[in-house]
């Protein structure tokens, strides 16, 4: 029986496109995990206006220590960093929306973390000398820069992570519900 003969670009197409394939089914995966359910981590409804949700979850961000980057009247982002050991740096970012209702009673906090990595990498740096009929020279001279580089980045998906940070914000919402129905009465 007489083997098929392949040439060469045939040959490398096969090879790509497997390689293709594969590449395109690890990186597919990732929306399976997306569930898209009634009930979500990264939500929960709270009495008052989305100016006053947004209010608490900034509040309850300053009071763990995050940087506030940005806000408006109903978004806002924030980030705390961590250092871990002496070569490796930790950032949590929130970024926050907060949507009314519709009932002019409540309001969506929706709210998403990630979590990124980076590491300290180190380059030599090294000078080089143009001398005429030899050409150049390189020749260290023990300088080094130092750089964070990011290695990973993930959006944290713990429900007791997002629960912990939600009843932080009802807390501070609470308590302005509490001021405003105080000055109310004293009216």
């Amino acid at each position: 029986m007489p083997r098929p003969r392949f040439t060469y670009p045939q040959l490398l197409v096969a090879v790509l496109s497997l390689g293709l394939s594969a590449c395109s089914t690890n990186q597919a995966a990732f929306y399976h995990q997306e569930e898209f359910s009634d009930t979500s981590a990264f939500s929960r409804s709270f009495p008052g206006t989305e100016k006053a949700v947004c209010e608490a979850a900034r509040r309850a961000l300053l009071g763990q220590g995050y940087v506030i980057n940005k806000t408006t009247e109903n978004t806002l982002d924030g980030n705390k960093s961590f250092q871990p050991a002496n070569d490796k740096h930790m950032e949590i970012s929130f970024h926050v929306v907060c949507a009314s209702n519709g009932n002019g009673k409540s309001s969506t906090m929706f709210v998403s973390a990630t979590q990124d990595g980076f590491a300290l990498k180190k380059s030599n740096t090294s000078a080089s000398l143009g001398v005429g009929v030899l050409g150049s020279v390189s020749m260290p001279f023990g300088s080094s820069d130092d750089s964070l580089v990011r290695v990973s980045s993930e959006t944290i998906r713990s429900p007791d992570f997002y629960d912990r940070f939600f009843g932080a914000a009802e807390r501070y919402l609470l308590v302005d519900t509490e001021e405003d129905g105080t000055a109310a009465s004293k009216k």
